[in-house]
Order: C-alpha cells, then structure tokens, then sequence
C-alpha cells in the first residue's frame, strides 16, 4: 500500500510550479532505481491539477485519484455487502480461479467465491502470525501432501500456533476439501492462523487458532523457457524467520518486484556469508563442469519440499552417468556463474533452467540438460510416482 505519509509528501511537493509532471516516487541507489514500479504524475484540467500514483508493473494498471472528491460511503447490511462481494468477484476474473475453500471458523467447505473469506482480527491478517504451505493437484492425486503437511506443522510449532486439530483431521480435511472443489489438476494451499479475536499484538486474546484452506485452478500456461535472475539488494530473512514458512512474504515480495523491475524473473538471495542461499520461493542449484549437482544447505533456509524430491530423483542420473555425485554444500557466487548449469526449483516453477545471472550467461546461454532431464523426471513422478508421493482424491 502507498502511506499516507508518501502522498502528503507528494502533495507538498506539488505545490511547486517547478515540481516535473513525471517523477519517480521511489529512489534508490541500487540497479533498479525505482524497483518497487511506482511513481506520481500530475494531470492538468484548466487551471487545477490532480495527482495520480501510477503503478508500473505487468499488472493491471491501476490509477489512484488523489485529487478526487469522495462520495458519501452507504451504510450496507449483511446480505448487501455479500451481494457486493460476489458481484466484485464475477467482474474481476484473473488467471486462478478458486473452487472451494475450508474454514475452521464456519466449520465446513464452501464452493462459492464471494464467501471465502476470512475476519480482519484474524492475527494472521493484521499481525502476520500465521504459516501456510501448498501440494499440486495432478490428474485427482494430492502431490507430496504429507511431506508439505509435515512441514506446515513444523512451521506452526515454531511460530507458537497449535493446531485446532490433530494432523490426521487436518488432513482429511484438506483432501475433503480438494473433494468438494472437483478439481483434478490445480493446487492446494492452506493457512494455520493464531486465529481471529482482536487486534492486539499478543495472541493472548485469540480464543482458538484457525484452519483455512483453499482449491486453486490457475489456467496459466505452463512455460519452460530458460530465464534471467539478479543478485538481490533486498535483505534476506534471518534463519529463524527464513526456515519457516510463515506468510511474512514482504522480503519475498520486494525482491521479486526487484528483478522484475529489471527485466528479470526473480532474484538470488546470498546468506550472512556471501553464499548462494535461495530464490524468493524457490531453491537453486548447479552443475558443475565436473557434473556435480549442488544445492545450498538447508540450515539457513527453507527446506524445499520439491527440492528434497529433485535430489532423490537425480540419483537415477548418477546411475545413468549423466551427473558425477549429488552435494549439499556452500556455493560461491563466482562458482555458481561459471557452472555449466544454473536452477531454479519449487513446487511452482518445478524445475526452471537460468541461463543468465546479472550479466554472466550461465554455461551456453540455453536450457541445460540437467535441468530438462530433472523436469521430466519430476513431471513423470506428479504423475506415475510412487503412493508415498501421491495421494488420491476419492471424489
């Protein structure tokens, strides 16, 4: 959100007749001057100008009216608001579409939008004291459920939440809930909150804490291409806070705006030692010239589910001679831009060749055979793997 101490600024700052009709809001000394996207211009009507913060992202363009009157705000009842809501939801139609949602607070699954929502003394919601994690959907299998369920509760014992329930009901919920959404090939993600109670900073007054769930359908197309990433200047999390996976997002959040900002997908963050650490959700790894595949340690980062399954599954290409050995190990920042091979892994990207970090091209330039071979392997495991792996959905 842009405060408001940023647009009285603005506004003092427009009284000037000197003041430019385009500048950028936010300055930085870095290689992205303005990574955040956003910046203020004044429209002239006549005599009167008006300010508008502009957003310059991919988006959509989205124009605050600083300069305009407010109208008197209606005094809506329940069934008027809801009526809003799902009036907003049918017209603002993106990439993902939500088919059902679980929440603990109304005790059950529903398949209607505009009434998956959660309360605003929610200490998740004003307080970030919550976590979350995720598992795909593929072909009606849950994939990696009970390695990301175990996870999400190793998240929720660190950040002091405990469960409303124990892990077999949370997961029979989870999977009732993918159940009650139809959906064969999507994702699944899920919250465990301090729960609502008030907007106090101590969860002293929330009486239970809260489980939610939600089933995604992205009709994004799935794309392969090898990508650009940018050593970040966004601070990375310490260890406690970067281990767990809590939806204090923000870093993440900056320093992907940051690359993009730049022209790239995502950053590379480096730990306290300068060493190769993580992407803003996603793990990376090498090869080397030798055929040594290297991935970061796990100890100052968050442990990657689809990470942890890559490195099981690339043992099938030291078999087959394609890789020397597999290491957890410190990477420099000079030996991962002079690997033959640069990856980014995740459970959304799954395995994504770099081919260009800063302005050091990775090996040749193109996609890496390591990283295709791992892709096909993970894609293969979604949908063929083991049922260690893959949980079905009885719908």
């Amino acid at each position: 959100m842009i405060s408001l101490q940023c647009l009285q600024v603005a506004e003092s700052l427009s009284q000037s007749p000197h003041f430019p009709t385009n500048y950028s809001l936010f300055s930085h000394e870095t290689r992205n001057p303005s990574f955040l996207g956003l910046g203020f211009r004044y429209i002239q009507h006549g005599s009167s100008r008006k300010l508008r913060i502009v957003r310059k992202s991919n988006q959509i363009d989205a124009l605050l009216d600083y300069g305009a009157e407010i109208s008197d705000v209606p005094l809506l009842s329940r069934s008027e608001a809801v009526e809003k809501l799902r009036i907003y939801k049918e017209k603002v139609k993106g990439k993902q579409q939500y088919l059902a949602m679980y929440s603990s607070i109304f005790g059950g699954i529903t398949t209607d939008p505009a009434a998956m929502v959660i309360p605003m003394d929610d200490h998740m919601v004003h307080r970030g004291h919550g976590v979350f994690d995720t598992a795909a959907i593929v072909d009606g299998y849950l994939y990696e459920l009970d390695q990301h369920l175990d996870r999400f509760l190793r998240s929720a014992s660190m950040s002091k939440i405990y469960p409303p329930f124990d892990r077999e009901s949370i997961r029979r919920i989870l999977i009732q809930t993918v159940s009650a959404s139809k959906c064969r090939k999507g994702s699944l993600r899920y919250w465990l909150s301090a729960g609502p109670g008030d907007f106090q900073l101590s969860p002293s007054g929330c009486h239970q804490s809260a489980l939610y769930a939600i089933v995604i359908q992205d009709l994004s197309p799935f794309v392969s291409e090898g990508i650009k990433v940018v050593t970040s200047t966004i601070p990375i999390k310490p260890p406690q806070f970067a281990t767990t996976k809590s939806v204090n997002y923000l870093p993440n959040v900056l320093q992907k705006m940051e690359a993009e900002g730049v022209g790239a997908y995502a950053g590379i963050w480096l730990d306290g030692d300068g060493f190769v650490a993580e992407g803003p959700n996603m793990n990376v790894a090498f090869v080397t010239k030798e055929k040594d595949l290297l991935m970061p340690h796990f100890d100052k980062i968050l442990s990657g589910c689809t990470a942890k399954r890559v490195l099981a599954l690339a043992e099938g290409l030291v078999r087959e001679g394609q890789l020397r050995d597999i290491r957890l190990v410190n990477v420099t920042v000079e030996e991962g831009k002079k690997a033959d091979e640069m990856m980014l892994i995740g459970s959304g990207v799954l395995v994504r060749s770099v081919v260009q970090w800063d302005e050091q091209v990775i090996g040749n330039g193109e996609k890496g055979p390591v990283a295709e071979a791992l892709l096909n392997l993970i894609l293969e495991d979604m949908k063929s793997g083991p049922l260690a792996v893959r949980v079905p959905v009885p719908y």
